[in-house]
């Protein structure tokens, strides 16, 4: 099967339209994803944009979804809690006149912040302008939620605390171009000490390292311009964690199976640390492509699978990284493609230019880890090696 597979084409006509189908309907099987519906909208709109099929979206259609992206926003008054930002869906937002159950739901919505990342993601995607958002009110609502750990929970009122929401909370604040009160040092300091003694990440503290928070950890030190805090050292030995994770796709922890979505997160990660071309391409391509589904288009988690929005898109991507013809370029911090992120910057030195307020405290870092800057900052810090690591695991260090 695996023989077979190697040698089969992406079906990228029929990728297009099964992500295409997600924007007009939730299949029942997925009823239970409607309160995060933003992430199945940036699962399609951003994987037709890497299949390079946006066009398929209808122009009235396409702003039928930005302005429901819209819908979702939540603006706090003067004399609420800073919970500014995107919500996932509109069980809060029912369609009525009657003021006093306005009111009454007023108090259960907030922004999340999976759901904000997802849809300004969506947003730039769509070539939006952004100019409904105030990014002040809404970077206001992301420090709102950062614990005096460094972490950040989903919403105002509570939630898990851990890496996941570190990525959201950094991509939003890269998107917009604006940190605001972000404590980036104590973000900083959480994720260090959430490195393991074998080199990845974890997801909390004391958890074991993963695949999926590697990825946020290295994305978002990438994004607020702390990745070359990392010492050459560490960088080496995330490296090796990496790139051990290859059987023949990539799995997410050591003696787990493969498994297609970590196609993206793995190679993300050795895209950011600029050692993505140690991997064996030929045998990721193989196996992303046993797990293809030729009837209706998709890509499954595991082969002879039911494929769906998330693994088909993070299975793009995946097969993007390797240079897939007729795959758009992705940017691997933001998770998104390249053409998405030159609009973004384009927004960025806009606002820069019109002196928006919005732009006070806007950062200072830009993402500059091209492979010959990593590489100079890598051996300016190699004297320091065996000195100085980055790691603060209590644990013994990897041999």
């Amino acid at each position: 099967m695996e023989d077979a597979a190697a040698n089969e084409p992406v079906l990228l006509s029929k990728h297009s339209k099964n992500l295409l189908r997600f924007l007009h309907l939730l299949p029942a099987r997925m009823a239970s994803h409607d309160n995060t519906r933003s992430t199945i909208v940036f699962f399609a709109v951003c994987g037709l944009d890497v299949l390079n099929a946006l066009h398929l979206i209808p122009p009235q259609m396409r702003q039928d979804i930005i302005n429901w992206i819209y819908g979702g926003l939540v603006v706090p008054r003067s004399n609420e809690k800073q919970c500014g930002g995107f919500m996932g869906c509109r069980a809060m937002v029912p369609q009525t006149d009657d003021a006093e159950l306005q009111e009454c739901v007023r108090a259960y919505q907030w922004g999340h912040l999976a759901m904000t990342y997802t849809s300004v993601a969506v947003l730039a995607t769509l070539g939006d302008d952004l100019t409904r958002l105030d990014r002040k009110n809404i970077v206001a609502g992301v420090a709102a939620v950062q614990r005096p750990d460094g972490s950040f929970s989903a919403c105002i009122d509570g939630s898990e605390s851990d890496m996941r929401f570190v990525y959201c909370a950094a991509t939003i604040c890269h998107m917009l171009d604006y940190w605001g009160d972000v404590n980036k040092e104590t973000m900083y300091q959480f994720i260090m000490r959430s490195l393991r003694y074998d080199y990845g990440f974890s997801q909390e503290l004391e958890g074991e390292a993963h695949g999926g928070t590697t990825f946020c950890a290295l994305a978002a030190l990438e994004l607020s311009g702390q990745l070359h805090r990392l010492d050459t050292c560490t960088v080496e030995r995330l490296k090796r964690w990496l790139i051990f994770r290859q059987v023949d796709g990539f799995q997410g922890r050591p003696n787990k199976p493969v498994d297609t979505c970590y196609s993206f997160w793995i190679g993300a990660s050795l895209r950011i640390l600029n050692a993505f071309e140690l991997t064996d391409y030929a045998k990721n391509r193989e196996y992303i492509m046993t797990t293809q589904d030729k009837l209706v288009g998709g890509f499954a988690k595991w082969p002879q699978s039911t494929p769906d929005p998330f693994h088909t898109y993070l299975g793009l991507c995946g097969l993007a990284f390797t240079g897939e013809p007729g795959l758009s370029d992705v940017m691997p911090s933001l998770n998104i493609s390249m053409a998405a992120y030159a609009h973004l910057k384009q927004l960025h030195e806009s606002w820069r230019l019109k002196g928006d307020e919005n732009t006070t405290g806007a950062s200072p870092y830009s993402i500059a880890t091209t492979p010959e800057l990593l590489d100079a900052a890598m051996e300016q810090q190699m004297k320091m090696c065996d000195d100085s690591e980055t790691s603060t695991s209590p644990l013994i260090s990897a041999q």
